[in-house]
């Protein structure tokens, strides 16, 4: 089986990670959104998930003094279950530790239960409910963290 490469995202990879962004989310960020963190947001760090060549999966987050936050996550829908989407949390999870973080949070929503236990098995604790975080459905959110 090939091997994945998880690597800086770059301007370049906007499009391609559009496309993961789509069909991942009922509420998809713009492409605009991303270019902007690439290039506006000086506390955004994106990661990209490489298999065959193919851009299958991405992650970001901000990173803010000591503290960082996973702002979104996800895996083309044909490559979920591989354990490919924990590879590219950790990875993140030590660039933001290699980066002075020693807190990572995120929001999921509290339907997401194979999200939330992929968290768990990282070390994420639940840390509260965002009400109606969700604009799509007003779901709420449920809050993790870790220390790093």
């Amino acid at each position: 089986m090939s091997e994945i490469d998880i690597r800086l995202m770059t301007v370049d990879d906007v499009d391609k990670v559009y496309e993961v962004e789509k069909v991942s989310f009922t509420a998809p960020w713009t492409k605009e959104s991303f270019f902007n963190e690439l290039t506006n947001n000086y506390f955004a760090v994106y990661h990209v998930v490489e298999y065959e060549g193919q851009i299958i999966g991405y992650c970001g987050m901000w990173l803010v003094l000591d503290e960082s936050q996973v702002t979104n996550i996800a895996i083309l829908p044909e490559f979920r279950g591989r354990g490919w989407g924990e590879k590219l949390l950790v990875a993140v999870m030590n660039t933001a530790r290699k980066r002075g973080a020693s807190i990572m949070s995120l929001e999921v929503r509290v339907s997401n239960e194979s999200a939330q236990n992929l968290y768990k098995k990282l070390g994420f604790q639940p840390g509260g409910i965002r009400k109606n975080y969700y604009s799509d459905n007003q779901e709420d959110a449920l809050v993790m963290w870790v220390n790093l």
